[in-house]
């Protein structure tokens, strides 16, 4: 008979105080892949996110056709057009691959990606050739279900950010209904794939299958179109400067819910939308022990 694993239940790891005398650098070079017509609004959040977060230096790489929407959205994110068809990605070629990852300190790929062959190309080749630590969310997670993409072997940390739907087709297991349920469901999907999985919904669970972080803040007001967006940024962001992969994902669950308590003490639960979490994010980090 198979031995259980023991999983450690954890508190809220220690956020890494920012050095006096850092550079742009220091603080990490992000690239987040996707967007797509009718999409941009997604890679738009979670950029600004990543900025948001800490990071030195975002690049946003989105199709051609919504670069200056992307570009007009933040003056502060770098931006990459690249080709398309049908207003979505096409396979990004080897050597402009391999020059939009150089000196990436960590890659987001999935917001507002779309489902087509050519995201269906990006999220494989990214899986088998990046070099830095990647975080999978939305379209890229489906398209990774299609193909169990997950499975094949990696030579970097992969965070995913699944809510219970994407989660489901990803297993091949219906959705989890109780809290035990969906614990485990998590600790055993991130123990057979080796990445760190972070389950959304009411009380996010993060896991890598040796440790499991219950996420305490966050409100009914997190649950509109966007805030997953946000919280991709935010991991992309904490992983770029260094942070481990599960360190990263708790903490940025953390800081994303405690935003939306901010965003709604201010606007209400019914009244806030995804965006107004990046009003609040430095609050959020100033709680959080930020100066």
């Amino acid at each position: 008979m198979a031995q259980v694993p023991v999983v450690q239940t954890c508190s809220l790891p220690t956020i890494p105080q920012r050095p006096w005398n850092g550079h742009k650098g220091t603080f990490g070079r992000v690239l987040v892949l996707g967007g797509s017509g009718g999409m941009s609004g997604a890679v738009c959040l979670a950029s600004v996110a990543a900025l948001r977060s800490g990071s030195g230096l975002v690049t946003a790489a989105v199709p051609c056709s919504i670069q200056t929407l992307v570009a007009g959205y933040e003056p502060c994110v770098m931006t990459c057009g690249l080709a398309e068809e049908q207003q979505q990605l096409k396979r990004i070629p080897p050597e402009i691959r391999d020059e939009l990852l150089q000196n990436m300190n960590a890659v987001c790929c999935g917001p507002g990606l779309g489902r087509g062959d050519g995201a269906r190309a990006i999220v494989a080749d990214l899986l088998t050739s990046a070099v830095c630590p990647l975080i999978l969310d939305a379209d890229a997670l489906n398209v990774a279900a299609e193909q169990r993409l997950l499975e094949l072997p990696r030579r970097v940390a992969c965070v995913i950010t699944p809510h219970p739907g994407e989660f489901s087709r990803l297993t091949g297991n219906a959705i989890p209904t109780t809290d035990a349920e969906r614990d485990r469901q998590a600790i055993d999907y991130a123990g057979q794939t080796g990445t760190t999985v972070v389950l959304k919904g009411p009380g996010t669970v993060v896991t890598d299958g040796r440790r499991i972080y219950r996420n305490t803040t966050g409100n009914s007001g997190m649950a509109t179109g966007g805030s997953g967006d946000v919280l991709a940024g935010m991991v992309v962001s904490l992983l770029g400067q260094g942070i481990p992969a599960f360190e990263a994902a708790a903490i940025a669950v953390h800081a994303h819910g405690l935003a939306g308590d901010f965003a709604a003490e201010q606007l209400t639960e019914r009244g806030m939308i995804a965006s107004d979490l990046l009003r609040f994010l430095p609050h959020a980090w100033r709680a959080l022990g930020e100066s």
